[in-house]
């Protein structure tokens, strides 16, 4: 029920992830606007069942007191299904507070992890790099950011097939004298353990493919996200208003249309659906509000893909021995 076209478009996600990767699927919210979403779309393809939710947790409701309130709402009936292992993962494109207390509270965090993280894949040259925190945990102690590191390592590893992956600490320079009090701990920390650690990394390093882990706290995460979000729409934008504005622009533009549609995949957000909630125990995928059909359903395909990947396993003891 969440999201800016919900649920038009998460019905529709559903749709489509269950009939061409044959996932099964509970649609949780409420049943009769599910229902006529889903006469919309033929005969309702094998699996996919609806799962009522009285009440819905709005994007403007603060997390905590909504989830206190409304323990009926979608978000958290959808959350007790992993709970209860009826289901094995979680999708949702609303309140990303909402769905991250829910699963704080709900299904709990993984052994040795002590706050979440969003990871986010960015894509790169070469592949693509994990960023993690980009909004769910603000303050960060240096032990955070090193149960982050370890978290991104095993997504790295589970969605981008890196055997080995390099981890690098978000800073203003390469230097380990570099940065606060905070980013300087950290670097020391990340440098004993026994992670592929390569130092600390600049802004403009992020997408250039030299690392598969970027690691930082949620506020400066956030800001790298929003910025890099916009600044992909503001390029899209220019290079489509200058295809159009003369008539050889135009020609170039149809002449270079299918490498101008692979990098536009490349960039857009739907690829993997959202964002992960790293650090709880349960596959958890948080959408952007905006998420049309193809993201939905790219995002159900990530959790079940994620629920089958042993993240716990990847979480040593010497995560928490260095912190």
């Amino acid at each position: 029920m969440g999201g800016d076209d919900a649920p038009r478009a998460t019905v529709a996600g559903a749709v489509r992830a269950a009939r061409e990767s044959q996932i099964p699927i509970f649609l949780v919210g409420d049943a009769a606007a599910l229902e006529a979403e889903l006469a919309r779309h033929g005969p309702r393809p094998a699996g996919l069942e609806i799962v009522h939710a009285a009440a819905t947790i709005g994007m403007e409701e603060s997390p905590g007191t909504a989830l206190l309130r409304k323990r009926d709402s979608s978000i958290v009936v959808a959350m007790n299904l992993v709970r209860e292992g009826k289901a094995c993962g979680m999708v949702s494109a609303g309140n990303s507070g909402a769905v991250t207390g829910a699963a704080v509270l709900r299904l709990g965090m993984l052994p040795g992890i002590e706050r979440p993280a969003i990871a986010v894949v960015f894509p790169t040259r070469h592949s693509g790099v994990v960023v993690l925190d980009v909004g769910a945990t603000v303050d960060c102690q240096p032990g955070n950011l090193v149960d982050f590191a370890y978290l991104g390592v095993a997504y790295a590893k589970s969605l981008l097939g890196q055997s080995n992956p390099r981890v690098g600490l978000l800073s203003i320079g390469e230097e380990p004298s570099k940065g606060n009090a905070q980013v300087k701990k950290t670097h020391l920390l990340l440098k004993d353990s026994p992670l592929n650690f390569i130092g600390n990394i600049e802004g403009k390093e992020l997408v250039r493919g030299e690392v598969d882990v970027v690691v930082c706290d949620g506020f400066a995460g956030n800001i790298v996200l929003k910025s890099v979000e916009g600044f992909i729409e503001l390029m899209l934008g220019m290079l489509r208003q200058q295809i159009h504005s003369r008539m050889r622009y135009r020609l170039a533009g149809w002449l270079l249309k299918p490498a101008l549609l692979t990098m536009r995949g490349q960039l857009d957000y739907a690829t993997y659906g959202g964002a992960l909630l790293a650090g709880v125990n349960g596959a958890v995928i948080i959408g952007h509000g905006r998420s049309n059909a193809a993201a939905v359903a790219n995002a159900i395909r990530t959790a079940q893909r994620l629920s089958e990947y042993r993240i716990e396993e990847e979480l040593p003891g010497a995560a928490k021995d260095v912190g």
